[in-house]
């Protein structure tokens, strides 16, 4: 019972059965709400006319009454109103029109003021129909008369329920077309959207692919965008995947042959084998294992957007001292004033201008200049060397994973090639940009920007 009620509950429903029904719903209570206030005042604007032509009936029989205290029949002035009785003070019926010959009083509360017109609609049995009748008890110089003019309901009470029948019929016949319109309506606002769920369904793992935008510019077409954007995103997430995993297995594969081979040669013939040498050599290769480790795991953490507390760091104070902390083979010219404050991890801005510095330090001949400086809303950090250079179209390619060229190769051949990459990420993940740029007097130039704080 309790999962047939679930499976009732409208949160189980379809979005169109949802919007269909609760549009349905209001407008269903927005028709029977108009037809009665219709009905009411259709009712009142009868009522209203039959009020004011029985006061001027009871006025004119009452100036009669006062004149002439008439006995026997009445003349009927107003064709609505027949049912004229007039009464004395004992009750008894003295003067009528000739709808109510011989006919007892009509059954009408007696009025609780004299002199001042009553209106009720009481029901008739002799004529079997509903009557609108207008009283009043005046003072004569005959004593007290009690007058009623009555006008029969025959049409409105016939014609009642057919009326009642007829707007219910237009209520009901209302609320039907309005649902199939709103049906109808939401089928074909949401056919884009079941078929962008069909093609999601058909898209696989290897090929992203994407989703029809339909023609109109409305909320599903920014959807449809916003989907194709997502897709346009996840590609670029795994050709990047792809890209990492090849490099990965193969910069990881070439120094675990070279110690594996090493230790198999020295197994071979252990006893000739000079065990320090080899542990040196595979120690080598144990530590650029560690270094490629170490670098996929900071890529790692940088590519999923690892949270990291951020604090306010004084830019230039950060660099002065990273770029002084140790001993260089070249001298290095720091150029870093205070009061560059920016929001940043420490430890991530220490690695890559330890990345910075360790680059320039390996191509430059005789020099390397650090300057941090402010520039608009950016705090702009450049490293430079009086080194050959980066050639203008690899200094785009040097950021990519375990690209080095074959100067750094032949200067460092221990390093993972990883260094830039890490840097530039670190640099995205603040909210800022590293770029290799032209260098006017020769070597290498790097510039970091980053937002800064204001003070």
């Amino acid at each position: 019972m309790r999962v047939l009620w679930k499976r009732l509950s409208p949160s189980c429903w379809s979005v169109r059965a949802r919007i269909t029904a609760a549009a349905t719903l209001m407008v269903g209570l927005v028709l029977v709400a108009g037809i009665v206030v219709f009905y009411t005042l259709v009712q009142r604007t009868v009522y209203g006319g039959l009020h004011q032509r029985g006061d001027l009936v009871v006025d004119d029989l009452a100036t009669l009454v006062r004149q002439t205290d008439p006995r026997g029949l009445l003349r009927v002035e107003d064709p609505d109103f027949s049912l004229l009785q007039v009464l004395d003070q004992d009750g008894r019926v003295v003067a009528y029109s000739d709808a109510l010959r011989g006919r007892r009083p009509l059954k009408v509360p007696s009025p609780a003021v004299v002199s001042r017109a009553e209106d009720h609609i009481v029901h008739a049995q002799r004529i079997n129909a509903d009557v609108y009748v207008v009283e009043e008890r005046i003072r004569t110089s005959f004593g007290f008369r009690t007058i009623y003019a009555g006008a029969p309901l025959t049409e409105l009470t016939r014609n009642k329920g057919a009326f009642i029948g007829l707007l219910a019929g237009a209520a009901v016949t209302g609320t039907a077309l309005v649902a199939w319109i709103v049906a109808g309506a939401v089928r074909r606002a949401l056919r884009p959207v079941r078929k962008m769920s069909d093609e999601l369904a058909d898209i696989t793992g290897g090929e992203p692919g994407r989703v029809t935008v339909p023609d109109a510019a409305d909320e599903v077409s920014e959807l449809a965008q916003s989907v194709n954007l997502t897709l346009h995103r996840l590609e670029g997430v795994m050709e990047r995947q792809r890209g990492f995993v090849g490099d990965v297995s193969h910069e990881l594969r070439s120094p675990l042959t070279g110690l594996r081979t090493q230790l198999e040669l020295a197994l071979q013939d252990p006893e000739d084998e000079d065990w320090p040498a080899v542990a040196r050599a595979a120690l080598a290769d144990a530590d650029r294992l560690q270094g490629i480790v170490t670098d996929l795991l900071i890529l790692a953490k940088l590519g999923a957007g690892v949270h990291v507390e951020r604090e306010r760091v004084d830019f230039g104070a950060l660099v002065r001292a990273e770029a002084a902390r140790r001993d260089r083979r070249v001298p290095v010219e720091i150029d870093a004033p205070d009061g560059i404050g920016v929001r940043a991890t420490p430890e991530q801005l220490v690695r890559l201008l330890t990345n910075l510095l360790d680059n320039a330090e390996r191509h430059a001949r005789s020099r390397i200049w650090v300057t941090a400086a402010r520039d608009g809303p950016d705090a702009v950090l450049e490293v430079r060397d009086d080194g050959s250079g980066i050639p203008p179209e690899d200094r785009e390619r040097i950021f990519w994973r375990f690209q080095r060229l074959a100067e750094g190769r032949r200067r460092d051949k221990g390093g993972t090639g990883l260094g830039l990459t890490i840097s530039r990420d670190i640099a995205r993940a603040h909210g800022g940009t590293l770029v290799a740029a032209d260098n006017e007097g020769g070597g290498a130039r790097f510039v970091l920007r980053i937002p800064a704080e204001e003070r």
